[in-house]
């Protein structure tokens, strides 16, 4: 079905079945959920930012046994936020809070693949990037240079891309 085609079957329903379709989506998809609290909730956006977060910190650090560590999982989780939110402090947050999470759980597990570490860099670059781009030094310079910090002596170059990262991007913006 293409749009045009559901715009027609959408301005030809009553009020009443729109409402209950809606209540239907709302109720069967946490996407659709995510989006109604992020327009009409008194919360707004916090609880759907702690929601995804929780997402991806129980990929590293569930609350039982070990975390599977599925970046997959947790990207998807920034990736539907992105598409939920406007609010590109949070978009920054949750980015940030993904590469956090996974400097975190390297230090508490040990060394992880090279495909780990690219994610992170990869995440990481993304950020710093926006945080720059979107005058955000200030609110999140010490969280980035604590992340450099926490990579000393990670292996396959981790430590010395994410620091490279930092000073190409940061190092002329400090707060």
């Amino acid at each position: 079905m293409k749009v045009t085609e559901l715009k027609k079957c959408l301005n030809d329903a009553s009020k009443e079945e729109l409402t209950k379709q809606i209540i239907d989506l709302f109720k069967k998809n946490d996407f659709v959920k995510d989006y109604y609290e992020i327009k009409y909730s008194s919360n707004n956006q916090a609880s759907v930012l702690e929601k995804h977060k929780e997402i991806i910190k129980n990929e590293f650090f569930p609350k039982r046994g070990f975390g599977k560590a599925r970046l997959s999982v947790a990207k998807k989780s920034i990736t539907e936020f992105k598409k939920l939110s406007s609010d590109i402090q949070q978009i920054a947050e949750i980015m940030l809070f993904y590469v956090e999470t996974g400097v975190e759980f390297t230090n508490s597990y040990g060394d992880i693949d090279e495909k780990f570490y690219i994610s992170m860099e990869g995440m990481y670059e993304q950020v710093v990037q926006l945080i720059v781009k979107e005058s955000l030094v200030n609110e999140f310079y010490e969280r980035c240079h604590d992340i450099v910090k926490d990579t000393n002596g990670i292996g396959w170059g981790f430590h010395d891309q994410l620091t490279s990262i930092f000073y190409e991007y940061l190092d002329n913006n400090t707060a």
